[in-house]
């Protein structure tokens, strides 16, 4: 598997990985050509404006990545490709990337103004960092406004009021459960807790049941990634207050803010999370729910379907995060998105655009579904395609609630490694409190602004869309 420390080689300097957790992971290795990871807005039930591919020929490149993560992903672009180069004359080439050149290979044929025409982004950090380089084309318009607001690309692609990617599909994160641990222990399985009480009470009445209540593995860092993503949400008010947290603007050491790291202690305390939690990586840990050992653990919804296969399609249940915090993002589904963006070094930006476009119809979203079994992120996706119940319920929840994006999606590295990994780590094991993880949080943010004074003063710039 790639791993983060050798995925931020590969990435280059200032990068955040921490959106990747799910990504790397569900790709299993970086030699196998592809894999993808993310989540998106909500769906809605605006319907999609009408969209006619224009005609001109020429050739498109389009460097992405996905198949492994979503199979069946290369069947539906050699579909999409066909069907637009058939309408418009315009040939497409593809190239599917390896997991560790998707970020490299994209900047540094950029430098050399050789960038292909259209690139898959990961979302937040993943992306703005070749914004800021001048690499990425604002899609302001090249593509509709009503396109790009529809497509579910999630605020993280906005940089000063420019939005940079249009996104493909959603990805929840959240926690999947099993439903028969459950019902075993006297649970509603219908009913997941919702808040942290009553969270705690469900965890102590599936210790009393025989079973561990919740965890996985943290060996590899990503549980502890996704457990500040889906924690420290709840006490935050918007987006960029994470922001203002990473670069210092507000301080770690306030209890509001390392409330998660107590909270994850609690747990511990309580002897609720599974003893082998240290030595088991993110994956390992997951598969535990599937086989009877594990009632609840963090994971994202493109893992349900694998899921049902082995505990049945009614064998699994989708809950948020507990609500269990003050701020305005308290209880908010969390998501992001899988992106599409044109390279400011393309020589056919129109073309670019109106193949964007093209792949927000509403024949290319329904097919994404019917061949992927990924829910697309734009807002006007019937849903009606979706025939798996717990997909369904998850696509509702999403059209008509308000959302919270992947917080470490904008998560500078060294605090990736140096805080959030060894916090975590040393919380589980025992031997580090919440509020001791706080100061550790701060004392790294310190670190990291005097030596990338500016990333300090774009990741600034880049709070400002987020602070709505």
């Amino acid at each position: 598997m790639l791993s983060r420390r050798r995925f931020l080689q590969l990435a280059g300097g200032g990068l955040a990985a921490a959106g990747l957790a799910p990504i790397l992971a569900a790709c299993g290795g970086d030699d196998g050509g592809g894999g993808e990871g993310a989540t998106a807005e909500a769906p809605s039930d605006t319907s999609a404006p009408e969209t006619q591919a224009p005609t001109g020929g020429g050739t498109l490149t389009w460097w992405w990545w996905g198949e492994q993560e979503a199979p069946g992903l290369q069947t539906y672009v050699d579909e999409s490709v066909a069907a637009y180069e058939k309408a418009t004359g315009t040939k497409v080439e593809t190239t599917l990337l390896d997991t560790g050149n998707v970020i490299p290979q994209f900047t540094d044929a950029s430098a050399a103004g050789k960038p292909p025409d259209l690139q898959y982004f990961w979302n937040g950090i993943y992306h703005m960092e070749n914004v800021w380089h001048g690499y990425i084309e604002p899609l302001n318009g090249l593509v509709p406004d009503e396109v790009l607001q529809q497509s579910g690309a999630t605020p993280l692609s906005i940089y000063q009021g420019k939005q940079y990617r249009v996104g493909w599909y959603a990805i929840g994160m959240g926690l999947t459960y099993n439903k028969a641990l459950f019902e075993a222990a006297g649970l509603d399985p219908d009913s997941p807790p919702a808040t942290w009480d009553a969270f705690l009470d469900a965890c102590d009445k599936l210790k009393a049941s025989g079973v561990n209540p919740f965890g996985g593995g943290v060996k590899d860092g990503y549980l502890g990634e996704w457990w500040l993503g889906g924690m420290l949400a709840q006490n935050l008010d918007t987006p960029a207050d994470a922001i203002n947290l990473f670069i210092g603007e507000l301080d770690w050491q306030d209890p509001r803010y390392h409330d998660f790291w107590i909270k994850l202690r609690e747990l511990h305390d309580l002897g609720f999370i599974n003893d082998d939690i240290n030595s088991l990586e993110l994956y390992q840990g997951i598969q535990l729910m599937t086989t009877n050992k594990l009632a609840i653990v963090p994971n994202t919804t493109t893992q349900i379907p694998g899921a049902q296969e082995q505990l049945g399609e009614d064998g699994v249940g989708w809950m948020a995060w507990p609500n269990s915090g003050t701020g305005k993002m308290a209880g908010l589904p969390v998501l992001d998105a899988q992106g599409l963006g044109i390279a400011s070094g393309s020589e056919n930006k129109e073309s670019a655009a109106a193949f964007l476009e093209f792949m927000q119809t509403p024949e290319r979203l329904t097919r994404l579904w019917e061949v992927c079994q990924q829910i697309p992120s734009n807002t006007t996706f019937d849903a009606a395609a979706i025939t798996n119940p717990t997909l369904k319920a998850v696509h509702d929840v999403w059209s008509s609630s308000e959302l919270a994006p992947h917080l470490p999606n904008m998560m500078p590295t060294l605090f990736w490694t140096d805080a959030m990994f060894v916090a975590t780590q040393k919380i589980l094991a025992g031997n580090m409190t919440g509020e001791e993880a706080g100061e550790l949080a701060a004392e790294i943010t310190e670190k990291w602004k005097a030596q990338n004074p500016d990333l300090v003063e774009n990741y600034a710039t880049w709070s400002q869309d987020l602070a709505v």
